[in-house]
């Protein structure tokens, strides 16, 4: 499933882009971030191509707490697990019967999923940050400051100070939209939800 391991590769290039970002957006942006030391929710996710034709359409639940912890699952038929445990974050997919774990590190926090979950008192230094404001849905567009990026854009919306979507466009002009419902932000999670047990027999990839 390509957005999964979108969430989960890191940025791999680090020639810098100029650009500037306002620091009341980036203040605002770590703030509304920063409030929420847990998540839960369910997701529905819709990805098009640049015409606007759909490929894919998925649903599941995500759960994060900070510092770099989290769990995705993608339900069936399409079923993927994400789990980082602020060591490593490991990637099982039950049809292949194969995960791959991978060391969590700083470039890591450059992806989406682990940038709603990691440190983001640096958030400057990995993207240039700009916000609109409509009602009570703040919307934020962040661009990354390196070259050969897994996304080209990525917008943040909240929700009354709460993270309601999320879309990503890459380089060709497809489009990833990420739906959030029933958001629950700072309510204990049992740490076993973000510990992974290797299935008996799986094909494990170490990278």
């Amino acid at each position: 499933m390509r957005l999964i391991r979108m969430l989960l590769l890191p940025v791999l290039a680090v020639t810098t882009l100029s650009a500037h970002a306002d620091p009341k957006d980036v203040a605002r942006l770590t703030q509304l971030l920063e409030k929420s030391q847990t998540l839960t929710a369910r997701f529905s996710q819709l990805t098009l191509d640049g015409s606007g034709t759909q490929l894919q359409e998925t649903a599941g639940e995500m759960s994060l707490q900070r510092p770099g912890l989290f769990y995705w699952h993608t339900d069936a038929p399409q079923e993927q697990l994400m789990v980082s445990d602020g060591q490593k974050v490991s990637l099982w997919d039950p049809d292949l019967e194969q995960v791959t774990i991978k060391k969590l590190d700083q470039r890591l926090t450059q992806t989406p999923a682990l940038l709603l979950s990691g440190d983001v008192s640096k958030i400057s230094e990995s993207f240039d940050i700009t916000s609109k404001e409509a009602g009570g849905v703040m919307d934020f567009t962040l661009k990354p400051k390196t070259r050969d990026t897994l996304f080209d854009s990525l917008r943040l919306s909240f929700r009354n100070g709460m993270i309601n979507d999320m879309q990503l466009i890459d380089s060709v002009g497809q489009r990833t939209n990420i739906l959030f419902t029933g958001v629950k932000a700072n309510e204990a999670i049992p740490a076993s939800k973000f510990k992974f047990d290797i299935p008996k027999g799986a094909d494990v990839i170490q990278e």
